[in-house]
């Protein structure tokens, strides 16, 4: 999933999801914390994907997930294409009006402006493009 928009949560706390994205995430969809203070948002599949890799993890380690799956909401696009954004994830990711809603390869996902900002200056800097790049032996 690539790409970024801008769309804005209305006052009930839904959020348009853009036609390309829900294209790619399918009916249902899965919305829960991610790095950074954001929102991540995976498809039914890729959730399956996540869910089975969690199950199969020692209990020791498996805790530190716990906040992932407690977080998460199930969610379906109503008929204009727009989502629920449970309260209690509204908050964690600072989401007030404007979202950001960006393309990250696996998963979309849901930025507050200012901390998008802040995250993609530091990657549209040359230098540390550059050393990204190296590190992943592009």
């Amino acid at each position: 999933m690539i790409g970024q928009y801008q769309h804005s949560i209305d006052a009930k706390g839904r959020l348009f999801i853009p036609a390309k994205f829900r294209e790619e995430l399918g009916e249902t969809f899965y919305v829960t914390i991610g790095l950074d203070g954001c929102l991540s948002v995976y498809s039914d599949v890729k959730w399956a994907t996540l869910t089975e890799k969690y199950e199969a993890l020692p209990l020791s380690k498996a805790r530190s997930m716990r906040a992932l799956f407690a977080n998460a909401a199930k969610c379906e696009p109503d008929a204009q294409g727009r989502i629920l954004v449970p309260a209690k994830l509204r908050q964690y990711a600072a989401l007030e009006k404007d979202v950001v809603i960006t393309g990250a390869s696996k998963c979309v996902e849901l930025w507050n402006p200012e901390r998008w900002q802040a995250i993609e200056s530091v990657g549209l800097d040359p230098e540390n493009l550059a050393a990204a790049m190296e590190e992943l032996e592009f």
